[in-house]
């Protein structure tokens, strides 16, 4: 279904738009396969890309309008953080949740051994895990190595929440890598790795091929955290504002259709095409349907809110999620401690720009920029002049709250 009425007004209507194969890909391939898209005026090229810094370089070359991303890709290159400094913007989450950690059948055998029983227990597994790494330190063993999918990612942050909350310092106690995300599973098998923080399917891949165990879902780290983003140049964005919204438009329609559980057989079906995952669709399903396995042949474990698309306001790009991201680029060294937090979510996450999409299709937006996370541990409700909007869980694994700044500019 084309509107061709609209064409005229775009500045751009063919545009190219690249992803990573991960389940989360969902709203950017449901968008081009039912036509959403092409609804909205545009046809769109999307480029399946092997690693994050392919993303980030062609994305900063031009060789892309934009790109599915990391949440704090937008930050790091706009400071230059890993290649050339790029200001660069988000107006659109594109998912909440869907990483998980895994380790590999070896390590879990060696965890099971200290306390088979807390290891079940998700929020126990890095207690357990603490305890081996001070055995192996004093038998005088190398450190265990574990491999997140890019170092300014959520993927990053979360393994290393997890890690501390249970006292294990993640720049001394462990060495932590760089693999795109379908590497995981072949570095896991091979003895190369020995656990992992990645998105699905390459945890349930791992499990499915038994040569993995799923610990802690990402969801259990961080309720409802920012995932993925659309990520766009600001310079591209300020010199095709109409078809930026008609890509927000395409993709806030995509991610509505995906809440629908009756749309989950064929999105895993539609994702598992040589296209997208190239993948079994029986390996993206858990993670659409929120029922996991966490080892073979065990019970599915539910995790309704594994992946989050559109609910819980999920593609609003709210500018606490960017502050969070940004003190944890500060805590861990990857930035300089005395930017200001405040101004550089300003500047990149802009829910301005989304509300424009939002209202243009009657779906309610929140009014303010921020949210206080760790405050709750199960729904709640946002009031907005239109309607209340039901929020989800916000807390985070270590117990800890996030008050945002959020003082005028």
């Amino acid at each position: 279904m084309t509107d061709n009425s609209s064409n005229h007004i775009l500045e751009k209507s063919h545009i190219s738009l690249g992803f990573i194969p991960l389940t989360d890909c969902a709203p950017l391939a449901v968008a081009q396969e039912k036509g959403f898209f092409n609804k909205h005026g545009l046809e769109v090229e999307l480029s399946r890309e092997a690693s994050w810094a392919n993303i980030r370089d062609k994305v900063a070359l031009n060789a892309l309008d934009g790109a599915q991303m990391l949440a704090p890709m937008p930050i790091a290159a706009t400071l230059g953080s890993g290649l050339l400094e790029q200001p660069t913007i988000t107006a659109f989450s594109l998912s909440l949740n869907g990483n998980a950690i895994t380790v590999s059948s070896a390590l879990y055998k060696r965890l099971c051994e200290i306390d088979a029983e807390a290891i079940q227990v998700p929020q126990q597994t890095a207690h357990i895990l603490r305890q081996l790494i001070q055995e192996d330190q004093r038998a005088g063993r190398p450190p265990l190595s574990f491999a997140m999918v890019y170092p300014f990612s959520s993927h990053n942050f979360q393994l290393r929440l997890w890690l501390a909350s249970a006292g294990i310092n993640p720049d001394q106690d462990v060495r932590i890598i760089v693999i795109p995300p379908p590497y995981m599973v072949d570095n896991l098998a091979s003895g190369t790795i020995d656990g992992y923080c990645v998105g699905e399917p390459w945890n349930s891949l791992a499990v499915s091929e038994d040569v993995g165990r799923i610990l802690i879902s990402g969801y259990q780290i961080w309720n409802n955290s920012p995932e993925k983003v659309l990520g766009v140049k600001l310079s591209w964005a300020e010199q095709n504002p109409r078809t930026h919204q008609a890509l927000l438009m395409s993709l806030l329609e995509a991610c509505q259709w995906l809440e629908d559980h009756e749309h989950w057989q064929e999105t895993a079906e539609l994702l598992a095409s040589d296209a997208y995952i190239n993948t079994a669709p029986e390996n993206i399903l858990p993670s659409l349907s929120g029922n996991l396995h966490f080892s073979p042949g065990g019970a599915a474990v539910p995790l309704p809110d594994f992946s989050v698309f559109h609910r819980y306001a999920a593609n609003f790009p709210w500018r606490s999620h960017a502050q969070w991201l940004i003190q944890q680029m500060q805590r861990w060294g990857q930035i300089d401690p005395s930017l200001s937090v405040a101004e550089l979510a300003e500047h990149i996450y802009r829910p301005d720009i989304y509300r424009e999409a939002a209202q243009a299709l009657n779906i309610p937006a929140p009014e303010m920029d921020f949210k206080t996370e760790g405050l709750h541990d199960g729904p709640w409700q946002l009031t907005t002049n239109s309607e209340a909007i039901t929020m989800g869980a916000d807390q985070l694994l270590d117990g800890s709250q996030f008050t945002p700044e959020t003082e005028s500019i």
